[in-house]
């Protein structure tokens, strides 16, 4: 997929636009099932936040994935998808009792991370298997906005109630079956992961029923050349060691599960927009894009870094642009960013939007959201059709006021 396809994409379904490459997120999958070869029974269930739409699901679904869900509606697309939903996982997060209960009725992985939910679907449903989420206030990356394991965090149930979560067990006579955890996103030191995982071995213990460990996920991809990122190969050796020690001990093997999202989809994934305007002021350059964080939030969100390039001139000479969008607020992509020379007209790639980008696009500003297309096997697949007028008015029931209002 390079640069003369995504210009054909753009010509043939206009922008802005979403790419994913197939071949990449096949890759990524193939790459971490490799680095746990170790391990007898290993589940990667990719987390559908990330991107959920149907043939990426369904991608997943054929390479043999489960999913991890955070909601009823994304198991739903999971079925829909054609997942059994004994390979599904949710793992939701201050939803109601109500929620789960209808879940587990579908025969889906449930994963509670408090006591109180923990407690009355105990005594309501003891049979029914359920994955407990510990967290064990340890924060494996370096930004609170994603990472979720240190000790203010609203996730998972602490590791200080853990003589609080035994009683309910035992006075529910509940089914556990599975243990959790989930540090965060972009995993910096696999030392401080493998001390969060020791913490999560001993909490196992506790339980004897297991049939699995889930360590969550959170590895992190490069942004930019030469960016660091999470060395799968050295934490599949190291964990992959330490977990079948751990299985010998406990007297049987566990499933060891991980729940990716950004790593498997992240890289593979392009944005396209194309320039609108270059606007010149006494001391900036913008270049004005038909898109704005309604369609990419992650830069204004979280402050995330995308790699911009200027796929109609890759060998222009470089200047320094300030990349903005059409919202009516202040939606700045990238801020004095070299890249080489842009006109207007121009397609600028955005990398890195395979994960939390369509996912979180939204019609601020009455705008559509955009078409997605799957590179797959050398051409360009539409898997979502962009939005038009209809689908911002669907649902929408109109109010017939009277001739004068305001009487």
């Amino acid at each position: 997929m390079d640069n003369q396809d995504l210009l054909k994409i753009t010509e043939k379904f206009g922008s802005p636009i979403y790419v994913y490459d197939s071949e990449k997120i096949i890759s990524q999958y193939k790459r971490l099932q490799n680095a746990f070869k170790p391990v007898k029974k290993l589940k990667i269930n990719y987390a559908v936040k990330a991107l959920s739409n149907l043939s990426i699901l369904r991608l997943f679904e054929k390479l043999g994935a489960g999913l991890d869900t955070v909601s009823i509606q994304e198991v739903q697309l999971g079925l829909e998808a054609g997942m059994d939903p004994s390979r599904i996982i949710y793992t939701p997060n201050g939803v109601s009792l109500e929620e789960i209960e209808e879940v587990a009725a579908l025969g889906v992985q449930i994963n509670i991370d408090n006591l109180s939910i923990l407690e009355q679907f105990g005594s309501r449903h003891p049979k029914v298997p359920v994955c407990i989420r510990i967290n064990p206030h340890v924060m494996a990356g370096g930004n609170t906005n994603i990472s979720v394991g240190h000790i203010d965090s609203k996730f998972g149930i602490s590791i200080h109630q853990i003589p609080h979560l035994m009683r309910i067990v035992e006075n529910t006579g509940m089914n556990v079956n599975g243990i959790h955890m989930h540090t965060g996103s972009d995993i910096l030191d696999i030392e401080v992961f493998l001390y969060a995982s020791e913490i999560l071995f001993d909490t196992a213990r506790n339980f004897k029923d297991l049939e699995f460990i889930d360590f969550g996920s959170g590895f992190k991809v490069p942004y930019k050349e030469g960016d660091i990122e999470t060395d799968i190969e050295e934490l599949g050796e190291k964990l992959s060691t330490r977990f079948t020690e751990f299985c010998k001990s406990y007297g049987k093997d566990l499933t060891l599960a991980f729940e990716p999202g950004k790593f498997l989809v992240s890289e593979a994934g392009k944005f396209l927009a194309r320039v609108n305007v270059i606007k010149q002021t006494t001391s900036t350059v913008f270049a004005g894009v038909d898109s704005g964080f309604n369609h990419l939030i992650r830069p204004m969100l979280y402050g995330s870094r995308h790699e911009i390039h200027n796929i109609s001139n890759p060998a222009g000479k470089e200047r320094f642009y300030s990349v903005v969008g059409y919202i009516c607020e202040t939606d700045t992509f990238a801020s004095n960013r070299r890249i080489t020379e842009i006109k207007e007209g121009d397609i600028l790639a955005f990398d890195n939007a395979g994960a939390y980008s369509f996912s979180m696009a939204s019609n601020y500003n009455s705008r559509y959201r955009p078409a997605e297309i799957l590179w797959y096997k050398g051409e360009a697949h539409l898997i979502r059709k962009k939005e038009n007028f209809k689908d911002l008015t669907r649902g929408q029931i109109p109010f017939h006021f009277g001739e004068n209002p305001s009487e």
